[in-house]
């Protein structure tokens, strides 16, 4: 049979015969949507209409602009925005992602713990801080590794809460892997929290999605919670 002959689903592109990846707009419509809006501006534009505006901010808080430590500051900030902090807005930073057929037919847990989230919350504008354990049992697929931890990283690179972002790398890695059998757990101190209003720099929020078999299995729920670790001390 040659290679052509091979039945493909048509929203999957093959890279080899046990490799697949989809586009990322094709992912990322499988995802649930953060609050925004399209707007054509390239990268640039958007690096100089941010300058403008945290210049106006920085002015009206009675900065001095012309000192040689603030001069820049709006230009750094805007590049920041665009570039980093809220790289993952843009849907051409999504990481390639590559599916490999599960040749070894691996039925049980595939875990990564301590995944660092470095975050914002869209209500502050405050940083989230935290650590993700993620957590998947193949079907007729599996993932490299470190894709995981990419994925966590561009759904934290945007405003966000952590309740959305926990749903949206579940979102994600039940369509990659074509499996519900899906967890996310994540735990992290928010700056919002820390820095202002109450002022509490102890707290730390958890929030967790469980699918399919980590949702309805008892066993398979605990044992995935037994590798979620709290990693910061409130002493």
């Amino acid at each position: 049979m040659s290679k052509k002959s091979k039945k493909t689903k048509s929203t999957q592109s093959p890279l080899k015969n046990n490799t697949t990846t989809h586009s990322n707009g094709e992912i990322l419509a499988h995802v649930r949507s953060s609050p925004t809006v399209k707007n054509s501006l390239t990268a640039d534009e958007k690096i100089a209409k941010i300058k403008i505006s945290f210049a106006e901010i920085m002015t009206t808080l009675g900065l001095d602009l012309t000192d040689d430590s603030l001069a820049d500051t709006p230009r750094r900030i805007a590049k920041m925005y665009v570039n980093e902090v809220f790289g993952g807005l843009e849907e051409k930073n999504f990481p390639k992602i590559t599916v490999i057929d599960n040749s070894m037919n691996y039925d049980q847990m595939v875990c990564v713990q301590d995944i660092e989230v470095l975050s914002t919350c869209e209500h502050h504008f405050q940083p989230i801080h935290g650590f993700a354990t993620v957590a998947y049992i193949p079907n007729k697929k599996v993932i490299g590794l470190s894709k995981l931890n990419r994925i966590v990283k561009f759904f934290a690179r945007r405003p966000q809460v952590q309740e959305r972002l926990t749903k949206q790398v579940a979102d994600c890695l039940e369509f990659i892997l074509g499996t519900k059998d899906i967890a996310v757990h994540i735990n992290a101190k928010h700056y919002c929290v820390i820095s202002r209003g109450v002022q509490d720099t102890h707290s730390t929020t958890t929030t967790s999605d469980l699918r399919g078999d980590f949702k309805k299995s008892p066993e398979t729920r605990t044992e995935f919670l037994k590798q979620c670790r709290v990693r910061f001390n409130t002493d």
